[in-house]
Order: C-alpha cells, then sequence, then structure tokens
C-alpha cells in the first residue's frame, strides 16, 4: 500500500471518531455530568432522622416539586439560610413544595443535627448522608448547594451557596412550578 492511501485510510477513521463523538455528545454529556441543567436528577439514599426509618430515595419524591439543600451543622452559611427554608415551607409547604435538607455531617453527628434542627424550629424534612453519596452524585462543590427538581424529576436551578429563600423571586419561581401538572 502507497503512503497516500495510508493516509486517506487514517483521515478517514479519524472522520468516523469524530463523528461518532459528536453524535454521541449529548448523551456522554448527560452520563459523565448528570447535574446539568434539564437532566434527571440523580438518585440518592439519605437516612431520616427518626431511629428505625426506611432510607429515602429521589423516587420517594416522584411528581413533586422539591427544593433539595445539601447542608452541614458546621456550615456558617448553611445556619444563614435555613430560617428563609422555614419561612418558605411556611409559604409553600402548603402548596406541595417539598423542601428536603440532607446533612452531610459525618457519622455520629446525628444529636448535632437533631440540635440544630430543634434550635431553628426546623419543620421540613431532614435526612443524614454521611457517607457523603449525595455530594458525589450531584457533583456538590461544597455546602450549602441546593437543587430545585421540579415535579417531572429534572433539574430545574442549581444554587451553590446561601440563598435568601424567601425572597419575592424564588416565591415566585416555586410557585411557577408547583402550578405545573403533575406528571
Amino acid at each position: 500500500m502507497n503512503k497516500n492511501v495510508q493516509w486517506v485510510i487514517v483521515g478517514a477513521l479519524v472522520a468516523l471518531i469524530g463523528i461518532g463523538l459528536y453524535s454521541a455528545k449529548d448523551q456522554l454529556s448527560a452520563e459523565l455530568f448528570p447535574v446539568k441543567i434539564g437532566n434527571a436528577a440523580p438518585d440518592f439514599r439519605a437516612n431520616p432522622m427518626a431511629p428505625g426509618s426506611v432510607a429515602k430515595t429521589i423516587a420517594d419524591y416522584k411528581g413533586d416539586v422539591v427544593l433539595l439543600n445539601i447542608w452541614a451543622t458546621w456550615c456558617g452559611p448553611c445556619r444563614i439560610e435555613m430560617p428563609s427554608m422555614q419561612r418558605l415551607e411556611e409559604q409553600l409547604g402548603p402548596k406541595g413544595l417539598r423542601i428536603v435538607a440532607v446533612s452531610v455531617d459525618v457519622a455520629g453527628m446525628e444529636n448535632a443535627i437533631n440540635t440544630f434542627t430543634d434550635e431553628m424550629k426546623l419543620s421540613f424534612e431532614i435526612l443524614h448522608n454521611p457517607e457523603g453519596d449525595i455530594q458525589r452524585a450531584y457533583q456538590t462543590t461544597g455546602v450549602p448547594e441546593t437543587f430545585i427538581i421540579g415535579r417531572d424529576g429534572r433539574l430545574r436551578r442549581r444554587v451553590i451557596g446561601a440563598d435568601s429563600w424567601d425572597s419575592p423571586a424564588n416565591v415566585a419561581y416555586l410557585e411557577r412550578l408547583l402550578a405545573e401538572p403533575r406528571p
């Protein structure tokens, strides 16, 4: 085989590989970067704080609008934003919003988590994931980090850091999501 034919074959192979990768980019992106807004919310497994309770997964919230907050008791910004989450719970909880706050404190910190939630007078759902699996699944950069999940189970918004969850803009956004029909 002469050199020209070899270069044509190499060029054709490179072109085919490039076309194949370009065609699969959306599928590969969804698999490699699952927290992309618009993708399905990654699954997780976290324990309710009540002893003997069954672990929760994303499937437990199917059809709900969920504000999924990943936090820790030692996190100052978490302490700052929790009261606004409680006010949001009081305002939109009766309309169907599910606020789920998952602590990533290490194992053995259950008493500290309960003390924290009691001091803050939090009435929304508190879960514990001491293994940190939820942080890997959602590719968090730290705490707090919050994800809004629509009724369709897709990620709608990601907020890194503390926020004022009962602000007019956040309430209006969540009310729009709550107005969407259940799948």
